[in-house]
Protein backbone atom coordinates (compact mmCIF):
# COMPACT_ATOMS: atom_id res chain seq x y z
CA UNK A 1 0.00 0.00 0.00
CA UNK A 2 2.90 2.90 0.76
CA UNK A 3 4.54 1.76 -2.49
CA UNK A 4 1.03 2.27 -4.25
CA UNK A 5 0.37 5.71 -2.39
CA UNK A 6 4.55 6.44 -3.40
CA UNK A 7 3.45 5.94 -7.20
CA UNK A 8 0.69 8.00 -7.15
CA UNK A 9 1.48 10.53 -5.61
CA UNK A 10 4.76 11.08 -7.99
CA UNK A 11 2.84 10.64 -11.00
CA UNK A 12 0.80 13.52 -9.67
CA UNK A 13 3.88 15.61 -9.65
CA UNK A 14 4.83 14.49 -12.74
CA UNK A 15 1.60 16.21 -14.60
CA UNK A 16 2.16 19.16 -12.40
CA UNK A 17 5.57 20.85 -14.03
CA UNK A 18 5.64 23.73 -11.80
CA UNK A 19 5.47 21.81 -8.77
CA UNK A 20 8.40 20.35 -10.01
CA UNK A 21 10.38 22.85 -10.81
CA UNK A 22 9.67 24.64 -7.68
CA UNK A 23 11.49 21.55 -6.33
CA UNK A 24 14.20 20.69 -8.95
CA UNK A 25 15.18 24.37 -9.89
CA UNK A 26 14.45 27.49 -7.51
CA UNK A 27 17.06 26.12 -4.68
CA UNK A 28 19.50 26.63 -7.48
CA UNK A 29 18.44 29.48 -8.81
CA UNK A 30 18.24 30.77 -5.28
CA UNK A 31 21.84 29.89 -4.88
CA UNK A 32 22.64 31.31 -8.16
CA UNK A 33 21.58 34.50 -6.01
CA UNK A 34 23.73 33.58 -3.46
CA UNK A 35 26.81 33.50 -5.46
CA UNK A 36 26.17 36.93 -7.26
CA UNK A 37 25.80 38.35 -4.04
CA UNK A 38 29.54 37.94 -2.78
CA UNK A 39 30.79 37.29 -6.54
CA UNK A 40 32.74 41.27 -6.25
CA UNK A 41 33.76 40.63 -2.59
CA UNK A 42 37.91 41.26 -2.09
CA UNK A 43 39.99 38.81 0.23
CA UNK A 44 43.26 38.28 1.09
CA UNK A 45 45.08 35.24 -0.69
CA UNK A 46 44.22 32.26 0.96
CA UNK A 47 41.08 33.48 2.93
CA UNK A 48 38.05 31.30 1.69
CA UNK A 49 35.42 33.28 -0.33
CA UNK A 50 32.04 33.74 1.61
CA UNK A 51 30.20 32.05 -0.37
CA UNK A 52 31.96 28.46 0.59
CA UNK A 53 30.54 29.19 4.13
CA UNK A 54 26.74 30.73 2.77
CA UNK A 55 26.16 28.88 0.20
CA UNK A 56 27.34 25.53 1.89
CA UNK A 57 24.54 26.09 4.32
CA UNK A 58 21.94 27.42 1.99
CA UNK A 59 22.47 23.89 0.61
CA UNK A 60 20.61 22.62 3.98
CA UNK A 61 18.28 25.22 4.44
CA UNK A 62 17.00 25.60 0.76
CA UNK A 63 15.88 21.97 0.89
CA UNK A 64 14.08 21.97 4.19
CA UNK A 65 12.00 25.77 2.58
CA UNK A 66 10.82 23.85 -0.31
CA UNK A 67 10.30 21.01 1.17
CA UNK A 68 8.17 22.32 3.84
CA UNK A 69 6.13 24.64 1.87
CA UNK A 70 5.46 21.79 -0.93
CA UNK A 71 4.56 18.94 0.93
CA UNK A 72 1.97 20.72 3.83
CA UNK A 73 0.21 22.15 0.35
CA UNK A 74 -0.03 19.52 -1.83
CA UNK A 75 -0.94 17.30 1.88
CA UNK A 76 -3.65 19.57 2.43
CA UNK A 77 -5.07 19.85 -1.36
CA UNK A 78 -5.40 15.94 -0.97
CA UNK A 79 -7.80 16.66 2.32
CA UNK A 80 -9.63 19.51 1.42
CA UNK A 81 -10.33 17.68 -2.48
CA UNK A 82 -11.33 14.59 -0.52
CA UNK A 83 -9.01 12.31 -1.67
CA UNK A 84 -7.61 11.38 1.68
CA UNK A 85 -10.84 10.66 2.65
CA UNK A 86 -12.02 8.21 -0.26
CA UNK A 87 -8.44 6.35 0.69
CA UNK A 88 -8.80 6.15 4.25
CA UNK A 89 -12.10 4.14 3.46
CA UNK A 90 -9.50 1.54 2.03
CA UNK A 91 -8.35 -1.68 3.75
CA UNK A 92 -5.11 0.89 3.52
CA UNK A 93 -3.55 2.48 7.02
CA UNK A 94 -3.24 5.34 8.05
CA UNK A 95 0.76 4.99 8.56
CA UNK A 96 1.34 3.32 5.16
CA UNK A 97 -0.68 6.13 3.55
CA UNK A 98 1.45 8.72 5.67
CA UNK A 99 4.37 6.98 4.74
CA UNK A 100 3.99 6.89 0.83
CA UNK A 101 3.83 10.12 0.81
CA UNK A 102 6.55 11.10 2.77
CA UNK A 103 8.86 8.57 0.98
CA UNK A 104 7.38 10.40 -2.50
CA UNK A 105 8.18 13.48 -1.38
CA UNK A 106 11.85 12.45 -0.34
CA UNK A 107 12.74 11.28 -3.56
CA UNK A 108 11.96 14.51 -5.11
CA UNK A 109 13.78 16.21 -2.00
CA UNK A 110 16.74 14.18 -2.95
CA UNK A 111 16.83 14.88 -6.47
CA UNK A 112 16.61 18.70 -5.24
CA UNK A 113 19.62 18.29 -3.39
CA UNK A 114 21.66 16.50 -6.06
CA UNK A 115 20.77 19.51 -8.36
CA UNK A 116 21.61 22.00 -5.82
CA UNK A 117 24.63 20.50 -4.72
CA UNK A 118 26.08 19.53 -8.29
CA UNK A 119 25.02 23.66 -9.29
CA UNK A 120 26.98 24.34 -6.32
CA UNK A 121 30.37 22.32 -7.04
CA UNK A 122 31.03 22.35 -10.45
CA UNK A 123 29.25 25.98 -12.09
CA UNK A 124 30.04 28.13 -8.48
CA UNK A 125 32.90 26.07 -7.63
CA UNK A 126 32.45 26.04 -3.85
CA UNK A 127 35.54 25.02 -1.96
CA UNK A 128 35.33 23.05 1.32
CA UNK A 129 37.95 20.35 3.51
CA UNK A 130 35.08 17.91 3.65
CA UNK A 131 33.72 14.98 1.06
CA UNK A 132 30.66 15.97 -1.42
CA UNK A 133 28.98 13.00 -0.32
CA UNK A 134 28.44 14.17 3.10
CA UNK A 135 26.99 17.38 1.89
CA UNK A 136 24.76 15.97 -0.23
CA UNK A 137 23.20 13.07 2.65
CA UNK A 138 22.43 16.31 4.99
CA UNK A 139 20.97 18.14 2.06
CA UNK A 140 19.02 15.15 1.31
CA UNK A 141 18.36 14.67 5.25
CA UNK A 142 17.25 18.43 5.67
CA UNK A 143 14.75 17.99 2.77
CA UNK A 144 13.32 15.08 4.05
CA UNK A 145 13.01 17.20 7.59
CA UNK A 146 11.19 19.74 5.46
CA UNK A 147 8.61 16.57 4.38
CA UNK A 148 8.44 15.72 7.57
CA UNK A 149 7.67 18.96 9.65
CA UNK A 150 5.31 19.91 6.45
CA UNK A 151 3.20 16.40 6.54
CA UNK A 152 2.77 17.28 10.39
CA UNK A 153 1.80 21.25 10.09
CA UNK A 154 -0.80 20.10 7.42
CA UNK A 155 -2.88 18.19 9.60
CA UNK A 156 -3.26 21.78 11.79
CA UNK A 157 -4.26 23.86 8.71
CA UNK A 158 -7.73 24.08 6.93
CA UNK A 159 -6.39 26.66 4.10
CA UNK A 160 -3.85 26.74 1.99
CA UNK A 161 -3.48 30.00 3.16
CA UNK A 162 -3.00 28.82 6.49
CA UNK A 163 -0.57 26.35 5.80
CA UNK A 164 1.91 28.87 4.26
CA UNK A 165 1.29 31.12 7.96
CA UNK A 166 3.31 27.63 9.14
CA UNK A 167 6.10 29.17 6.81
CA UNK A 168 6.64 31.95 9.81
CA UNK A 169 6.34 29.91 13.15
CA UNK A 170 8.25 26.69 12.25
CA UNK A 171 10.90 27.92 9.58
CA UNK A 172 11.58 31.34 9.72
CA UNK A 173 12.76 31.20 13.50
CA UNK A 174 14.98 27.80 12.79
CA UNK A 175 16.63 29.68 9.94
CA UNK A 176 17.38 33.15 11.98
CA UNK A 177 18.75 30.93 14.92
CA UNK A 178 20.30 28.01 13.19
CA UNK A 179 23.93 29.61 13.16
CA UNK A 180 23.66 31.80 9.92
CA UNK A 181 23.75 34.88 10.68
CA UNK A 182 25.41 34.71 14.46
CA UNK A 183 27.25 31.20 15.72
CA UNK A 184 25.24 29.69 17.89
CA UNK A 185 27.80 29.62 20.98
CA UNK A 186 27.83 33.82 20.25
CA UNK A 187 23.82 33.85 20.95
CA UNK A 188 22.75 34.78 24.57
CA UNK A 189 21.44 31.73 26.67
CA UNK A 190 17.66 31.59 25.75
CA UNK A 191 18.31 31.46 22.22
CA UNK A 192 21.21 29.38 22.16
CA UNK A 193 18.69 26.69 24.53
CA UNK A 194 16.02 28.20 21.87
CA UNK A 195 18.24 26.74 18.71
CA UNK A 196 19.35 23.24 20.61
CA UNK A 197 16.13 22.35 19.99
CA UNK A 198 15.63 23.39 16.66
CA UNK A 199 16.12 20.24 14.33
CA UNK A 200 17.93 22.67 11.70
CA UNK A 201 20.35 23.79 13.66
CA UNK A 202 22.17 20.45 13.77
CA UNK A 203 21.51 20.06 9.96
CA UNK A 204 24.18 23.53 9.67
CA UNK A 205 26.22 22.14 12.33
CA UNK A 206 26.56 18.75 10.50
CA UNK A 207 27.01 21.05 7.23
CA UNK A 208 30.13 22.72 9.35
CA UNK A 209 31.72 20.03 10.29
CA UNK A 210 32.04 19.09 6.90
CA UNK A 211 33.33 22.22 5.77
CA UNK A 212 36.41 21.96 8.34
CA UNK A 213 37.40 18.19 8.49
CA UNK A 214 38.55 15.80 6.11
CA UNK A 215 37.29 13.26 8.10
CA UNK A 216 33.88 11.98 9.82
CA UNK A 217 34.05 13.56 13.36
CA UNK A 218 31.71 12.72 16.01
CA UNK A 219 30.44 15.74 16.05
CA UNK A 220 28.97 15.18 12.44
CA UNK A 221 27.62 11.95 13.64
CA UNK A 222 25.64 12.95 16.47
CA UNK A 223 24.15 15.81 14.02
CA UNK A 224 23.15 13.42 11.57
CA UNK A 225 21.26 11.07 14.11
CA UNK A 226 19.92 14.19 15.63
CA UNK A 227 18.27 15.48 12.57
CA UNK A 228 16.88 11.67 11.63
CA UNK A 229 15.12 11.43 14.92
CA UNK A 230 13.48 14.51 14.39
CA UNK A 231 12.35 13.38 10.87
CA UNK A 232 11.49 9.98 12.65
CA UNK A 233 9.25 11.40 15.28
CA UNK A 234 7.94 14.16 12.91
CA UNK A 235 6.41 11.31 10.73
CA UNK A 236 5.39 9.49 13.79
CA UNK A 237 3.31 12.69 14.68
CA UNK A 238 2.06 13.31 11.84
CA UNK A 239 0.08 10.10 11.47
CA UNK A 240 -1.24 10.24 15.05
CA UNK A 241 -2.69 13.43 13.70
CA UNK A 242 -4.02 13.03 9.96
CA UNK A 243 -7.13 13.72 9.42
CA UNK A 244 -9.81 12.39 6.89
CA UNK A 245 -10.83 15.34 6.30
CA UNK A 246 -10.67 19.46 6.21
CA UNK A 247 -13.93 20.31 8.73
Amino acid sequence: MMWATTTRVLQQLKGDPRSIALILVVPAILLAFVYWLFQNETLPPGVPRTFDRVGLMMLGIFPFVVMFLVTSITMLRERTSGTLERLLTTPIHKGDLLFGYALAFSIMGALQSLVATGVAYWVFGMTIEGATGWVVLISVLTSVLGVALGLLCSAFATTEFQAVQFMPVVVIPQILLCGLFVARDAMNSVLEGLSNLLPLSYAVDGLQQVAKNTVVTSALVADLIVVACFVVAGLLLASLTLRRKTA
